[in-house]
């Protein structure tokens, strides 16, 4: 079944070009993601919002994608690291506040999401982008290794690393289990 999820994930990619339902099917499997992605590189949440777009809107100039290989999810979040990785190099600013936003949960509180932001302060770059994709976009590590071009034991020692940072500064006992 999840080879079926696949294959139709990247039959949807190669007919996105010419199919307006395909690139709508797409756009509301993997809005999300992508935004999380985006948003986990930028920091910006409009700039994330910009690089959603541009995503889709490069899905459909995709020339050479062969529908019967290759990891459709994993293409997708690729073209959005890279978009967002030039969108925050062409906006390159002093990014002083990461938001991390509901992303849809309605019940979560504004105190918890200053929480967090002054918990995720405290990781780097990439720490960061591996938390985000891990938790918010609900990635694996393989996925998360293909899309970062590293090791999936680097990608898992660096989200260990960092929920370590983060439980210790939140005050959470990591012995308890």
């Amino acid at each position: 079944m999840a080879a079926d999820a696949g294959s139709s994930v990247n039959d949807l990619i190669a007919d996105c070009a010419k199919s307006k339902e395909s690139l709508s099917t797409l756009y509301t499997m993997f809005k999300s993601s992508v935004f999380a992605v985006a948003f986990s590189i930028t920091a910006d949440y409009h700039l994330a919002e910009d690089c959603v777009a541009e995503t889709f809107v490069r899905l459909t100039q995709v020339k050479r994608f062969s529908p019967g290989k290759g990891d459709g999810k994993g293409f997708i979040l690729k073209i959005a690291r890279n978009v967002a990785l030039e969108y925050r190099r062409r906006y390159q600013r002093e990014i002083k506040h990461f938001i991390i936003q509901s992303y849809g949960d309605a019940d979560q509180t504004v105190e918890d999401s200053i929480f967090i932001n002054q918990l995720l302060r405290h990781i780097s770059d990439k720490q960061r982008q591996i938390v985000v994709m891990k938790c918010c976009a609900g990635l694996t590590f393989r996925e998360i290794a293909k899309i970062l071009r590293c090791p999936e034991s680097t990608v898992k020692s660096r989200y260990q690393k960092a929920i370590g940072i983060l439980k210790e500064k939140a005050g959470v006992d990591s012995e308890k289990k």
